[in-house]
Formats: C-alpha cells, structure tokens, sequence
C-alpha cells in the first residue's frame, strides 16, 4: 500500500515567529522522509477548523507543529461534539514552541529529525482524551477536548499573564515569570468537588490549583502528575491545596521532580469524571487547558477512553502500538 496522506498543520507563529522563519528548511526535512500537504494557521482556532477540514477531505495522519497549544487546537479538530470526525485517522507531533509538555509524557523528541523520523515509522498508541465541559467568561457554554491536562486556580492566571506576555524567553523561563508575578496577585481559593458522579464523596476544599490531567506534566515542565498514563481511562486529580508564596519557594524543586505527592498540602486520586464549581457564589476560578485559558468554573471534566490514535516513538508505544502501512 503507498503512503498515508499527511497534512501538516503549521503555526508560523511558534516561538516568536521562529518556525515561520525556518519553515522551508524544517519542511525540506519533512519532505526527505515522506510526502505531505501543509496547512497554515493565522489565528486562534485556525488549527481545530484545518485539522477538522483535512480530516473530512481524506487526510490519514494530521501533524500539528507548534506548542501545546497548538497541539491542543489540533487535537480539537479529531472530534465534533465530542466524537471522532475520522475513526482511524491519527495525531502526529513535531514539537516547535514555547511549551513542550505532553511530548514529554508521549516521549516524542524535540529535536527536529528525530521527531520526522518518528513520524515517518508511523508506530501508533491509541490514548485517552479528556472533555471539558465549562462555562465561558461571559456566562454562556463551552466545550474543549484535551490530550494532556486540564487544571484551575493559579494555573488560570498563570496562563493568562503568559499568553498576554512574550513567550519567546521559553517555556519554562515565560512560566517562571508568569507563575511568580500570578502568585503576588492570585488569593488561594474554595471550591466544591464532586467525582465519579458520587455527591456523597464530595469535597470542599481551599486550593491554589488544582490538575486533571490525562498526561504528566504542564506548567513548562513542573512533574505534576507523575502516575498518569495516557491509556488507562482515568484521570490523575493532583490538588495542591493551601499554598502559599513560602510553599513555592521551598517547595517547587519536588513539582518539578514529581516528589511532591506526598507533601501535607498535596492530594491525589483518580477518577473518570471530576465536577468543579467555586464553593462561594460569585468567586471567578479560572480554567487552564493545555496551556490556553477558555473560561471558568464551573466545569466537568469528564474520560473518553482510548478515543485518540497518537503516532509515538515504536520503543515507547508498548502493546498498544501498530505499525502504520
């Protein structure tokens, strides 16, 4: 059987414009391993309606380029209403951006010809996919799919002064910047939470953020959920609680390290649904996904097991891996 048909979803915007700059060249690498079609985005939301378009007209592979964000623009476009538009078409990689989180988690690399060479191979996981279903800033509805994590609280803000401030610094040192100038204007806050559907086991809680994650890590790349698997049908819930600026400052080595489960002010549990809302009427408790901000609580997070093929590394792919032909 001959190739596949690729499409490649672009964000010349990625990095300050880098991977505008360097595109032909990036491309001629492409373009050595396997023929593709490229597509670009010149706004917010120009990856979901590409991908979604290039899935419906026959595409079989569909390769977002850029950050997390990116990537999460892509992987919206698999779906409509929350189902697949393309049973059997795959979400491929090539990390270029200011955030690389969820490759992390899926082993993808970041250097160029290596992830071409991943793509090429074709090796294929099937994940789970997290739907979020949460109010917009003006009141009304809204719906995101999200392959890595969804979280709230100082995350929200944290994105917010990020993507309102320059990212080409990079990932972790725009996050540090973002992080440290949201946690001065960010007051811890209370919210109600209710998992797997059992109100009976619910909890009220004062939280700084909290992370429903699918993948491990996020924040440019703080280890938040060090347990989670992409494929296991259950959210990773990591709540870290009550802290402070002082908690931060002494204790932001183990977030990156994943050493932190185990920290007083810390939970952990999973779950396949997970509903939030702000524990005191009025209170804005801002949502974080995939490194953009689409509104607030209330939300409900909810599973779609094994909804998603990913083309991963073949030694990383484990049972659930398939060679592309």
């Amino acid at each position: 059987m001959g190739s596949p048909r690729v499409v490649v979803i672009v964000n010349p915007r990625s990095q300050g414009g880098a991977l505008g700059r360097r595109w032909s060249e990036l491309a001629d690498t492409i373009r050595r391993a396997l023929p593709f079609e490229v597509a670009r985005t010149e706004g917010p939301g120009d990856a979901t309606r590409l991908a979604a378009q290039a899935l419906r007209a026959g595409a079989e592979v569909v390769v977002a380029v850029g950050g997390d964000g990116t990537i999460n623009e892509v992987a919206n476009g698999f779906f409509a209403d929350g189902q697949p538009v393309a049973p059997g078409a795959a979400l491929a990689i090539l990390p270029f951006g200011t955030g690389g989180d969820f490759v992390r988690t899926a082993r993808i690399p970041k250097d160029w010809a290596a992830a071409v060479e991943v793509l090429a191979r074709g090796a294929r996981r099937t994940i789970d996919v997290g739907r979020l279903d949460h109010a917009t800033r003006d009141g009304g509805p809204g719906v995101r799919m999200f392959v890595n994590i969804a979280s709230f609280g100082l995350s929200g803000v944290t994105d917010r002064f990020v993507n309102q401030g320059q990212k080409r610094l990079g990932g972790k040192l725009s996050f540090f910047a973002a992080t440290t100038r949201a946690l001065l204007a960010y007051d811890n806050q209370r919210v109600h939470l209710v998992f797997d559907e059992q109100p009976a086991d619910a909890v009220d809680m004062t939280i700084n953020t909290v992370a429903v994650a699918n993948g491990r890590y996020f924040g440019g790349g703080m280890f938040v959920a060090p347990e989670a698997e992409l494929d296991d049908g259950l959210f990773d819930v990591v709540a870290l609680g009550d802290f402070g600026l002082a908690d931060f400052v002494f204790k932001s080595r183990r977030l990156y390290a994943g050493t932190h489960l185990g920290l007083d002010k810390v939970s952990h549990r999973r779950a396949r649904v997970v509903r939030a809302e702000p524990a005191a009427p009025g209170q804005v408790v801002e949502l974080d996904v995939d490194g953009e901000t689409p509104g607030v609580l209330p939300a409900t997070f909810r599973v779609v097991p094994r909804a998603l093929d990913l083309i991963v590394p073949a030694a990383g792919a484990g049972g659930a891996a398939r060679a592309a032909r």
